[in-house]
């Protein structure tokens, strides 16, 4: 998101786990809310509460033709069979011999001009008009596919108008006039004014608080999750959130239980439903508020038609307005009403082989799988002088540099050192003689000269393969968040924080102890003077010279490429994230390839422009991108030199094309 910085990507917060979305294949990006949120069953939910007719082998009808229709295409692989009238080859070569006449002399002497400034004379040789045609062809069909791929998942859900339940929530809604100042909604009001009793669930269910403290109850929530949560199109991937990762992620510093919602038969005491919040402080460009982050929306399949979803949400919210908190953030894989952002989801193979056997990514054409493993392997061992795993002793100067470096993106989280120290070291697991136990991040620091310069972390998020004899679970890494100095090598130092007492406390702490209410101070920061101080004269991403930004693509390579090696080294089959922060800048280089899974990002009760999400560099891209649907909207109603100049400089506030500033969006992952 041109100005996100992010957590999960290293791009949203800790829980906002970026989803596992195959190179050839999607899979939905892991959900906070639901399709099926205004009621309608998902598609591998059954329309009622009993489980469907199953056959002797106890599979459905349904299952077992999902399985023979599998196996029938696993053998037309194998014969190397296909359907004639869906061929990408022919389908390429019919395009290219029709695109081919509709391109000049001219295009083709500047494609090889460019590419011979770029990669050399020898290189611009082999720029002919049939293989521009043919370049071209390709990319029509990449777009044509994606786009299909997105309309069936809108049509699988409602239309956004129709969406009964968010039409009547403070979101944005498409049909909203500009932006003209970013802000809530609807204010906040004293807990008096807030619903005092839950609401009202079906017959036989019972709202419970979670304890994840409790071991039997954290288990619960891992179970419901792992039969019921995210999975792919098809059916073969399923998100499996361990219960160390669920605890690191739900006990977030200053979270509340209560926002730890669950819903049990009573009959049974058998959990059934699930909800979670966490504290987060949110900027949109030049504020910043309280908030919550919602994570882990999750109905059991049996129940999808029960209408638990936006009870859920209602609860959650409920809960949150209960303790002083009115705005949220959320992503989901599909389109509601309205995404602020929309970021891409991409995969770097680290074992290769596994990846084919399991249809997570496929062998390219005429390439034997030696080759291909051939094409993903890592050096032997990282080369990155003062390289180290983070100790806690190094959080202040990690605190630092992460909230300088965030400062730069449209829209971040903050994170005091406290915070800081949690998301990235509390999931380190426990030492044992043998090795660590329960690991779920993996942290790291470059320290010269005394000085941390750089940092880089990644999370543990492995997959249930669902039907596969051979693998069980598919072990993959997801990049978290980085930073490093490279960018402010023309930028002060802030100074330090004049604070005059010796345990200074955060605006927001004062006003508080002063007897201000939660619900009045949203607005004001948990940070402390000193880490308040971190965030001053730090220039925006867009603004960067082409030296500082050559600087830094050269400087993230490194670090990216010194973490696949690490995660090979840790037995990683895949490394995800998405195209937030500075992510396009090492994509390429580092063989990441991109998926056909796409994260939407949602502000609740907050009103602003929406924020570029690293999004254009791909065919298709720009249909799906909320920045270039505000400004086409704009344009539409611009007439005349002074209202285009007006749409100009509103583009300008929004987040330019990544393909413009050499970056890849605004947005820190939340």
């Amino acid at each position: 998101m041109s100005g996100l910085g992010e957590a999960s990507n290293g791009a949203a917060s800790s829980s906002s786990a970026s989803v596992p979305a195959r190179v050839s294949s999607i899979a939905q990006p892991p959900t906070t809310v639901e399709d099926n949120d205004d009621g309608g069953s998902s598609s591998d939910a059954s329309d009622d509460e009993t489980a469907p007719t199953t056959t002797g082998d106890g599979q459905t009808a349904k299952q077992r033709k999902k399985k023979k229709s599998k196996a029938a295409a696993k053998l037309r692989k194998k014969l190397g069979l296909s359907n004639p009238t869906s061929d990408p080859t022919e389908k390429l070569l019919a395009s290219g011999n029709a695109v081919s006449g509709k391109i000049s002399d001219d295009v083709v002497t500047q494609v090889q001009q460019a590419v011979a400034a770029e990669h050399g004379s020898s290189a611009a040789n082999a720029v002919t008009k049939a293989n521009l045609a043919k370049v071209m062809a390709m990319m029509n069909m990449e777009r044509s596919a994606m786009l299909s791929s997105q309309e069936t998942k809108a049509k699988a859900s409602k239309q956004i108008a129709d969406h009964k339940f968010w039409k009547t929530q403070p979101v944005m809604k498409p049909t909203d006039a500009p932006v003209d100042e970013e802000g809530s909604i609807q204010p906040s009001v004293p807990p008096s004014e807030v619903r005092q009793e839950p609401y009202p669930l079906p017959a036989d269910f019972e709202w419970v608080t979670v304890d994840v403290d409790n071991p039997s109850e954290l288990k619960e929530v891992y179970d419901l999750l792992s039969a019921n949560y995210v999975e792919d199109d098809d059916a073969t991937f399923r998100f499996d959130y361990s219960p160390q990762f669920l605890h690191w992620v739900l006990k977030h510093p200053g979270y509340h239980r209560t926002w730890h919602i669950g819903v049990r038969v009573v009959s049974t005491s058998k959990l059934v439903a699930f909800i979670s919040g966490i504290p987060h402080e949110l900027r949109v460009r030049e504020k910043s508020y309280q908030s919550t982050e919602i994570n882990f929306l999750c109905v059991h399949k049996k129940l999808r038609s029960k209408r638990l979803a936006p009870v859920l949400i209602k609860e959650v919210t409920r809960q949150c307005h209960l303790t002083g908190v009115f705005h949220a953030i959320y992503t989901v894989g599909s389109v509601l009403p309205t995404p602020v952002s929309c970021a891409r989801y991409y995969h770097r193979t680290i074992n290769a082989r596994k990846l084919a056997e399991i249809g997570f990514s496929a062998i390219p054409h005429n390439m034997s799988m030696e080759a291909h493993v051939r094409r993903f392997e890592l050096p032997a061992r990282p080369n990155l002088p003062g390289l180290r795993e983070m100790e806690r002793g190094d959080v202040p100067s990690v605190g630092k540099l992460m909230r300088r470096y965030m400062r730069r993106f449209d829209m971040a989280p903050r994170f005091t050192d406290h915070e800081v120290e949690h998301i990235l070291l509390s999931g380190r697991g426990e030492d044992t003689p043998t090795g660590r136990k329960g690991q779920v991040t993996w942290t790291y620091v470059v320290e010269t000269e005394g000085r941390i310069t750089d940092m880089f972390a990644f999370y543990s998020l492995p997959s249930s393969i669902l039907d596969n004899d051979k693998h069980k679970s598919l072990n993959a890494a997801y990049l978290f968040y980085y930073a490093t100095d490279v960018v402010f090598s023309d930028s002060p130092e802030p100074q330090e924080s004049g604070a005059s007492t010796s345990s200074p406390s955060s605006e927001r702490a004062l006003a508080l102890a002063s007897g201000k209410e939660p619900w009045q101070v949203n607005h004001l920061t948990n940070l402390l003077p000193s880490e308040l101080a971190d965030e001053s004269r730090v220039p925006s991403w867009d603004t960067e010279s082409p030296t500082i930004k050559s600087l830094l693509k050269q400087r993230l390579n490194l670090l990216i490429n010194t973490l696949l090696i690490i995660a090979r080294d840790e037995g990683f089959d895949v490394v995800n994230c998405v195209t937030v922060m500075d992510n396009p800048l090492f994509l390429q280089e580092q063989k990441f390839g991109p998926g056909d899974g796409f994260l939407r990002f949602y502000l609740f009760n907050w009103r602003c422009k929406p924020v570029a999400g690293g999004m254009g560099g791909r065919p298709g891209e720009g249909e799906l991108d909320p920045v270039q649907s505000y400004v086409k909207g704009l344009a539409k109603k611009a007439s005349g030199e002074e209202e285009r100049a007006m749409v100009e400089q509103l583009v300008r506030k929004v987040g330019r094309n990544p393909a413009d500033v050499g970056s890849g969006n605004g947005i820190v992952m939340v």
